[in-house]
């Protein structure tokens, strides 16, 4: 059967230990990150661990794609570890600021250039945004037929899957031929562990770094000032509580918990 090319593309996204110390630039309303250290987002690991599993059973390579600030590097030599053949950061201070859309044009870009794809995974959402938007887009821009909320796969030709995916209350089974961009959910698989080895591997590979002058691209397409979607405003939503004191005996606090519900509307009369 035919071996098949999976591109999986990575957001790094802040570490979640560190996202009390985010801020928000006042004066273009994205976030400043600089200092807060980058991870490889949930729903991604479960597309590196998709991409790798049909690698395993087909041959072919995986090659992960990033689009991020220098220190992406790190996510990316991570994916290596796991088992992906090659990466590619697209890194480039024109791609700062970027709404899904613009970031789905440079990575659509970046996977043009590495040639002859099959399929392109990606996490339904980003573990920051959360907009499931970029799969979508990224499929828009290279032309391909896409699907999203993958909780299964199962390869049915050379150029040809059957495919799972989730609606509310339920599921459909799809059949679609590649090439295809594939956005799953963590229901999908359970990814693997690091081992040893990939340790090993990860120092005889090298990651490509593409700037603006590396793939095709419309510069007024880029970043911020080519983001149609825009923060417009911000506000910090601030949550008092009270709290109070019951005492007594357990039954006669119950019967005074019993009454301050009903009184608040929480329970009905009796």
């Amino acid at each position: 059967m035919k071996e098949l090319h999976s591109v999986v593309c990575i957001k790094p996204v802040p570490d979640q230990r560190f996202w009390d110390k985010i801020s928000l630039d006042p004066k273009t309303q994205t976030l400043r990150r600089a200092g807060i250290p980058v991870a490889l987002g949930p729903l991604d690991l479960n597309a590196l661990e998709e991409a790798l599993r049909i690698k395993e059973s087909r041959g072919g390579k995986v090659t992960v794609v990033s689009m991020g600030p220098p220190g992406t590097e790190e996510i990316l030599e991570w994916a290596i570890v796991l088992g992906a053949d090659e990466a590619v950061l697209l890194s480039d201070r024109a791609f700062a600021g970027a709404d899904t859309l613009a970031t789905a044009y440079v990575l659509a870009s970046g996977i043009k250039k590495l040639g002859d794809v099959d399929l392109v995974f990606l996490g339904n959402e980003s573990l920051d945004g959360s907009t499931g938007q970029v799969g979508p887009q990224v499929a828009e821009f290279l032309g391909m037929s896409h699907l999203t909320h993958i909780t299964k796969i199962d390869l049915t030709g050379d150029n040809k899957l059957e495919a799972k995916f989730r609606i509310e209350f339920g599921s459909i089974d799809v059949e679609v031929k590649t090439p295809v961009v594939i956005a799953v959910d963590k229901e999908i698989n359970e990814p693997r562990l690091a081992n040893i080895w990939g340790a090993v591997w990860a120092q005889e590979r090298k990651i490509n770094c593409w700037s603006i002058n590396d793939v095709e691209v419309d510069r007024d397409k880029l970043g911020l000032s080519g983001s149609p979607t825009q923060v417009a405003g911000v506000t910090t939503i601030e949550l008092k509580r009270k709290g109070e004191m019951l005492t007594g005996e357990p039954a006669d606090i119950a019967r005074q918990l019993v009454k301050k519900l009903q009184t608040d509307k929480v329970l009905p009369e009796a």
